[in-house]
């Protein structure tokens, strides 16, 4: 749009924004002041549109001025920030007033043409004036949002000092003491880093930040139980490497926070996602199918290079000797044919570009065709490689027979079975590892080739651990912490299992074009979980009929979940904050899904009722942005809006009572069970019927939005937002941030019609 205020570079393109917080606290006003500009073009105005839009202008001035008050009480509160955010604020007040002054009816800028009044006259004035808002606002976000980084790195060094004083720690009352702290701390960086993952525009760090909290999940208990062992037994080797292993993995999570956050380069960013198969093959069918329309736009040879690129990335799959022969057949002759069908190709190519034809032939046409569906082949045979053994490999390792027997012959005191089963322990975690290698070829999306990468490390290192561990209680048989010890290492193990199992069934859902990108919701630890000495409920675990009876109820959750991602999938705006909310609602409802089949990570019932208020409280949220739709929409579209969002509110309600009322017993809490899946299954009906009408409603505020609304609404909306606002009361540096700052963007959004 040649008028929109961010068509020219003089808008700060240094200033990159990175957290959504931010970028919806910005598309209200870029999209209000855009609308503003646009109207210079019409010169002639009658009076009242004329008083309506000096009242809008001095209402810009009135909101930069409270919006700037808040940016510089941070600049009193964090020094190191107060220049930069001092001349951002001086800049938004400058353009704010230049906006009033240029919306002045009376002012020295209007002009008269045949007997009417005119507004805008200094046009580049007022295009200088938005670009420089925008831009000073943007400043003042994104400083805000400076704060929240220096948060997470402030909690992670105190994580990273205790660390060091648990593994330097002599005594068993020292630990504990310091071990507590340790816990309070993480649960501190746990809610840092996991607003921050929700908040993340960039998936690729989104997946990254995910994997980081797992391993200080995981990592959190191990911790614990191998420190113990080593104190326990001071002048054991395997113990000690099993503890430092711990150690050193819970520094990498650590260090990765930062990186992301700061966005740090580290020498194995190059590492983070090698080149797959898939994406190989997206681009070589995506550059095969653009020469209907253009001929000349590559090379013969680029095209080449690119499938033999394909070729030599198949390799993974006919030199891994855990696929199958006819796969590997398969594999081979689909290369050999792709390459077929490519020279044919090139052929008809270079023939049509001898004739000087702009477009294919159809000889052309009719090999693009071949090439492009013999490429696809090979994708599919791929992806039978490797899913198809995965799959088969997760079955063979449902009953854990080495892990059980590593801890049968680690009591016994028995070395040498230890050794034996080591071995096949070790043969295990190859073939794991190598699986995972193959699925990230074909997981189809960067942040599930990401979490195919975690899921190879993983098993790397805790195979080595749990060898340790079975070493440490085979040293010391009687020993009640090191056969603790050896079990947390196992269900580690067990739990990478099941995550395996998840991402299976992910990757199968991206290559059978359904949503692939569920995330299981993971929290950290809790405080109290693995703090000693401290009285939690305790969880328990379904019998086999229970089990089959909230199986029933989550196959309906399920299928909720998908009508609810196939209505979100039909918004054209999927960064929406309705879109956004309902995807984590519908991500937290799948986990509780696989609860219910007694898969995923959720594995008793304290996780599911952790779960389900979280649910709940992102119930809520959407609740929040529900009544902000229906504050723009006509009366009687608004009342149907209120009135489905009350019914909401009062199940996410009911949802979070439940999940938070004690009971005791086994029958009392499969009641409890019940009932939550009952009511989340509830809140989900509702959201699955109140989608469509939103996405209608969204449309229709966007429409009208381009043009002004009367005068008499914009003097409501002001109104409304000044004395909803109030006075700036609360000062305290703990409240500062993106958020402080959204609330009085609230009213630069005035243009927004009914």
């Amino acid at each position: 749009m040649a008028s929109s205020p961010c068509s020219n570079s003089s808008f700060d393109s240094g200033l990159e924004i990175k957290t959504r917080s931010v970028e919806q606290t910005l598309i209200p006003l870029v999209s209000q002041i855009t609308t503003l500009i646009n109207h210079k073009d019409q010169l002639k105005k009658s009076q009242k549109t004329l008083r309506a839009l000096q009242s809008l202008g001095q209402a810009v001035s009135m909101a930069v001025d409270r919006f700037v008050t808040v940016g510089e009480a941070i600049s009193t509160e964090h020094l190191e920030l107060k220049e930069e955010m001092n001349l951002a604020c001086s800049e938004a007040r400058r353009a704010g007033d230049t906006i009033a002054r240029l919306t002045d009816v009376a002012g020295p800028e209007q002009v008269v043409l045949d007997g009417q009044d005119s507004v805008f006259s200094d046009k580049t004035g007022m295009v200088k004036a938005a670009r420089m808002l925008l831009s000073s606002i943007t400043k003042v976000l994104v400083l805000a949002d400076r704060i929240v980084i220096k948060q997470i790195i402030t909690s992670r060094n105190k994580v990273l000092i205790t660390l060091e004083q648990l593994e330097r720690v002599f005594t068993f009352q020292e630990f504990v003491q310091i071990f507590s702290q340790f816990g309070n701390e993480m649960v501190e960086f746990a809610h840092l880093t996991g607003d921050r993952q929700n908040d993340l525009k960039d998936e690729k760090k989104k997946a990254r930040m995910a994997v980081a909290r797992a391993v200080l999940e995981k990592c959190t208990m191990m911790l614990l139980t191998a420190s113990k062992t080593c104190l326990r037994h001071p002048d054991c080797e395997s113990a000690r490497i099993n503890k430092d292993a711990v150690f050193e993995r819970m520094r990498f999570a650590l260090e990765l926070v930062i990186q992301i956050v700061t966005d740090m380069r580290s020498s194995m960013d190059a590492e983070v996602l090698p080149i797959c198969v898939y994406s190989g093959i997206r681009e070589f069918k995506a550059k095969a199918e653009g020469l209907r329309e253009e001929l000349y736009c590559l090379s013969r040879e680029s095209l080449t290079a690119l499938l033999e690129r394909i070729v030599e990335q198949t390799e993974d799959f006919t030199d891994s000797a855990y696929t199958s022969h006819e796969h590997r057949e398969s594999i081979l002759q689909l290369c050999h044919q792709a390459r077929q069908e490519l020279g044919e190709l090139n052929a008809h190519w270079e023939y049509a570009q001898s004739l000087g034809a702009n477009e294919s032939t159809e000889e052309m046409e009719i090999s693009i065709l071949k090439t492009c569906h013999c490429v696809s082949q090979l994708r599919q045979e791929l992806h039978r490689a490797a899913v198809g053994p995965a799959a088969d490999l997760l079955k063979y390792h449902t009953e854990h027979t080495v892990l059980k027997a590593l801890k049968v012959c680690g009591g016994e005191g028995n070395l040498e079975s230890v050794d034996e089963y080591s071995c096949r322990l070790t043969e295990q975690k190859e073939q794991l590892v190598e699986t995972c290698r193959l699925l990230r070829h074909v997981s189809g999306t960067e942040p599930l080739e990401i979490t195919c990468i975690h899921a190879e490390e993983t098993f790397q290192v805790i195979g080595p651990q749990i060898i340790s561990a079975a070493q440490t209680l085979a040293l010391h048989p009687s020993s009640k912490i090191a056969r603790e010890n050896l079990e947390v290492f196992c269900e580690a193990w067990e739990s990478q299992l099941s995550d395996m199992a998840i991402l299976l069934r992910e990757i199968s859902d991206v290559f059978e074009g359904r949503r692939g990108d569920k995330r299981t919701y993971v929290s950290l630890p809790r405080q109290g979980k693995h703090l000693p000495n401290l009285k939690t409920t305790k969880a328990v675990k379904l019998d086999a009929e229970e089990q089959s009876t909230v199986a029933r109820l989550g196959l309906e959750l399920r299928l909720l979940t998908s009508d609810l991602d196939s209505e979100t999938e039909k918004w054209d705006d999927h960064e929406h904050e309705i879109i956004r909310q309902t995807q984590s609602m519908s991500s937290m409802a799948y986990s509780m899904y696989l609860f219910t089949r007694g898969e995923g990570l959720l594995k008793t019932t304290l996780d599911l009722f952790h779960q389900a208020e979280v649910f709940s409280e992102e119930g809520f949220h959407l609740c929040s942005s529900l009544q902000a739709l229906s504050s723009q929409v006509g009366d009687e579209e608004k009342e149907m809006v209120i009135s489905e969002t009350e019914k909401l509110l009062t199940l996410c309600q009911q949802l979070q009572v439940s999940v938070k009322s004690m009971v005791q017993g086994k029958s009392a809490t499969f009641l409890k069970v019940q009932s939550s899946i009952q009511n989340t299954k509830g809140i989900l009906e509702l959201v699955v019927f109140l989608l469509p009408v939103c996405q209608r409603l969204a449309k229709k505020c966007l429409s009208e939005n381009s043009s002004l609304s009367s005068p008499q609404i914009w003097r409501e909306k002001l109104l409304s937002s000044t004395e909803k606002e109030g006075p700036l009361n609360n000062k305290n540096s703990s409240g500062f941030g993106v958020q402080s700052l959204k609330h009085h963007m609230n009213s630069l959004t005035f243009l927004e019609s009914k």
